[in-house]
């Protein structure tokens, strides 16, 4: 018998265990996209032994999943709005999980590549879906404890990730980084079919379709570009998925100000609220990389970890983040986001300050503190800030917000290891130059023959490199501390009672969820 989750019911009698078994689906189905999307780079040098062909050939299993998600991801809250949000998530789910079992059979790495592209399809929809759906879901007075739930495996997948994709690598096989994606998503299917409650579907009266080719357009060759920029500003790949993202954007915002059903409504940035909370997520977001991206490669490239040892030694962080996620959720409910992203930004500043001293004896009990301070930052105030934007939107707009900031954030994204990749390699140069060393050795390290140099030449390599990470850590404290900064004046405005910004009646947040 179907059950209705009707808007009489009051407030009080909310109790999160009954939410339970649906957030179990939307989790299960996130960690899963999250988890695998870091796990391949782990794989590479493997697949290149066992493909017999060369890198820049299997970079494009990363490259085509990351642009597949890219050009999906704008599409999604329409895709809800039009079919449903459960029916979108358990489509995306369920390619993901078909998209894995393909992955783990071919032995021909195109056919890896295009099995990849399918993956990301599906992948991409999923967490701005799981996000409108989990703020839905949620009474408003409970937004951020809930919320906080389904930030844990954002911030626990990514360190997970290389320690159980190194370790089946290394003892297993690499097929392993995709069959173990089949149980965890036909669990989070099943548990969805079962308990995920149905929202309803919207009449939508016209089709977006330049909206709707270049919305992916955009945000796919943005990404590209930006990812392509890590190599060479100045390649022909960078400056052409630069161009032809830019020129699709600037359509893209021209069609959807102008078109009367836009695929993303732009006009949400009317809100200065939701506008300078967007600035702040991106700073944020490019402040987490310093904790999230360069310190993993300080640690195999400075100390000459492997992967295994690497997400071992990260794991604090994972753990710390898992901790803090439902007190910052608690905390936003009651105080708002302000204070917690000040002081989450604080904590992560404090760390990267800490990394910004690093050396080549640096060993895991000198991190244990500043990880630790890292991921409590990251728990405190990422999914706050998340719930924060959407708060800051129409209740009938949400889906098509958490789409429009998951595609920004891919792009922020991109654009954070490009630059930082840039001004490291730009540190080397310059410190190389300043010490007399020549090129050559660097360019024996990076390709394998390290024994045609001499050992105290590579030594003064190690303590260049090392030196170069200090460096660009310590740009990421100002861009931190920035942030933090500005996290003092966002404002909490008026509580959330579940109000409609628009014309639409006072609902609860319940109203319009049938289950079954």
């Amino acid at each position: 018998m179907e059950q209705q989750l009707t808007p009489t019911q009051p407030e009080q009698e909310f109790q999160l265990k009954s939410i339970l078994l649906p957030l179990v689906a939307i989790i299960l189905g996130c960690f899963m996209v999250i988890l695998d999307t870091t796990a391949m780079n782990v794989a590479l040098s493997k697949l290149v032994e066992d493909f017999h062909t060369q890198l820049p050939t299997l970079q494009w299993t990363v490259t085509g999943y990351m642009l597949a998600q890219a050009a999906v991801i704008p599409l999604a809250g329409w895709l809800s709005d039009r079919f449903g949000a459960k029916t979108i998530f358990l489509t995306s789910v369920v390619l993901f999980t078909l998209g894995s079992l393909l992955c783990a059979l071919p032995n021909d790495p195109q056919m890896l590549i295009m099995f990849r592209v399918i993956q990301g399809l599906g992948g991409g929809f999923v967490m701005p879906v799981a996000m409108a759906y989990v703020y839905r879901l949620s009474p408003p007075n409970k937004v951020g404890q809930v919320m906080g739930l389904l930030g844990v495996p954002i911030l626990l997948a990514p360190a997970i990730g290389p320690v159980l994709s190194g370790w089946l690598v290394e003892y297993h096989s690499w097929r392993w980084i995709f069959l173990i994606n089949l149980p965890v998503g036909v669990i989070s299917v099943l548990f969805g079919l079962w308990k995920l409650p149905k929202l309803d579907t919207k009449k939508l009266a016209g089709f977006d379709i330049p909206g709707m080719i270049l919305g992916p357009l955009a945000f796919a060759a943005l990404s590209y570009g930006l990812n392509q920029g890590a190599e060479s500003w100045t390649s022909d790949k960078t400056i052409g998925g630069l161009i032809v993202g830019g020129i699709a954007l600037i359509a893209f915002i021209f069609v959807e100000l102008r078109v009367k059903h836009p695929l993303l409504d732009l006009r949400v940035f009317r809100s200065v609220d939701f506008s300078f909370g967007i600035v702040v997520q991106w700073i944020v977001q490019f402040s987490l990389f310093g904790a999230i991206f360069l310190l993993p490669q300080f640690l195999q490239q400075g100390r000459g970890y492997g992967a295994f040892d690497t997400g071992l030694t990260l794991f604090p962080q994972a753990l710390a983040s898992a901790c803090m996620m439902p007190i910052g959720g608690y905390l936003f409910d009651r105080i708002g986001v302000r204070w917690l992203v000040v002081i989450g930004l604080s904590l992560v500043s404090g760390a990267i300050f800490q990394y910004s001293n690093l050396d080549i004896h640096t060993g895991r009990e000198d991190l244990l503190l500043p990880l630790i301070m890292a991921g409590a930052g990251m728990g405190l105030m990422m999914m706050p800030l998340n719930s924060h934007l959407i708060n800051k939107t129409p209740r009938e707009l949400v889906s098509r917000v958490t789409s429009l900031t998951s595609a920004m954030q891919q792009v922020i994204s991109s654009l954070a290891v490009a630059l930082l990749v840039t001004i490291l390699t730009k540190r080397i140069g310059t410190l190389m130059t300043e010490a007399n060393v020549s090129p050559d050795v660097l360019a024996n390290q990076t390709s394998g023959n390290a024994a045609e140099a001499n050992p105290e030449q590579m030594q003064q390599l190690l303590a260049l490199a090392v030196d170069a990470f200090d460096y660009t850590f310590g740009i990421m404290v100002f861009v931190a501390i920035t942030g933090a900064l500005l996290g003092l004046l966002l404002r909490r405005g008026k509580k959330n009672t579940g109000e409609s910004t628009s014309a639409e009646k006072p609902e609860s947040a319940l109203e319009g969820l049938h289950m079954g």
